[in-house]
């Protein structure tokens, strides 16, 4: 009987392996190494997916984690720079350290402890530590310990991954998706272009084939699961898709913001100050979509009010008289 094919890694474990293999080592791995060594190239290499597949698979996570800022440094032939048939890649460490300028409040030095009680080498997974022995293995140095990366990384939205892979595939995608104040979803229909992070929540950015315009979907509001269909489109549309995603979010909040008073030193001023500019009475927070920016202020509690404008500091309203009533209380 023969072996069962090994699972696909999700897109974004397989990203973080690269990042804890490039960061592990000064000297640099080549593209072969990698395919061969790091978790998620390495399953399909053994699957049997071609060279050409995997090297083009390298190629846009290299871009993809670019974008995302880790500076991914190329270490061409020293005789001939521009060869890079037996190039290295590395992420520089010294990238990562903090200038002996910066300080912290207390408040962020609080929340800084208590991630380092979660982000530690233990939490490494069992692939990104098969991943390191094997460069070891190869006369490749490594830098010890590797601490800061956990491969173990999970979307929020179940969606995610499903995308991510119609998206690496250039396939068109069908899913189940609820405006807010609807009680019955739409059926659409996308060519799924890029996955973005924009206030902190993860939306899809395509082609809606039924409208035929460009659309920016909220990951949470897709309801059930993501068909990924076996009708291509062209993958050159992917190019640039991420920055028009983005470009279009910030033309959004640039003409809508709320005006909100915050407690200093808590959670929501913290978060809130990070996007928000100081405003005569309070913070302006630009924003895209008032729903989820209500769900945002409502989750602060006490720790905000809404001055403005009228329509969110009814819907963050609503929220927390909900939120009393499921409590068992009286709004």
């Amino acid at each position: 009987m023969s072996a069962a094919a090994p699972a696909k890694l999700p897109p974004e474990e397989r990203l973080v392996n690269l990042v804890v293999a490039l960061m592990a080592t000064e000297q640099g791995l080549t593209k072969d190494t990698i395919l061969a060594s790091v978790s998620g190239y390495r399953e399909q290499s053994e699957a049997g997916a071609s060279k050409d597949a995997l090297e083009k698979m390298f190629e846009r996570d290299k871009e993809a984690l670019r974008k995302l800022g880790v500076p991914i440094e190329t270490i061409g032939d020293w005789a001939d720079p521009d060869d890079l048939r037996e190039a290295r890649y590395r992420v520089p460490s010294a990238e990562y350290e903090l200038p002996e300028d910066i300080t912290f409040t207390p408040a962020e030095l609080a929340l800084l402890t208590l991630a380092g009680g979660v982000w530690s080498e233990n939490s490494l997974s069992a692939d990104a530590r098969s991943g390191v022995r094997k460069i070891r293995a190869l006369g490749i140095p490594l830098e010890d310990p590797i601490i800061g990366f956990a491969p173990r990384l999970h979307a929020r939205e179940s969606s995610f991954v499903a995308l991510q892979q119609a998206i690496e595939q250039s396939r068109v995608v069908r899913f189940s998706y609820l405006m807010p104040g609807r009680s019955q979803s739409r059926r659409r229909r996308l060519q799924p272009l890029a996955l973005v992070e924009y206030e902190a929540r993860w939306h899809v950015y395509g082609v809606d084939l039924d409208l035929e315009a460009d659309r920016t979907f909220l990951l949470s509001r897709i309801v059930g699961e993501v068909d990924i269909t076996r009708e291509p489109f062209d993958e050159s549309l992917r190019v640039g898709a991420g920055e028009r995603a983005l470009r279009g979010l910030d033309e959004v909040a640039s003409r809508n913001f709320a005006l909100v008073e915050v407690t200093p030193g808590t959670e929501a001023a913290l978060r809130l100050a990070r996007r928000g500019t100081p405003a005569g009475q309070g913070l302006r927070v630009p924003f895209v979509d008032a729903h989820v920016l209500a769900d945002e202020l409502a989750s602060y509690g006490p720790e905000v009010r809404v001055v403005a404008p009228d329509d969110l500091r009814e819907h963050v309203t609503a929220r927390l008289r909900a939120a009393i009533i499921t409590n068992g209380g009286e709004a």
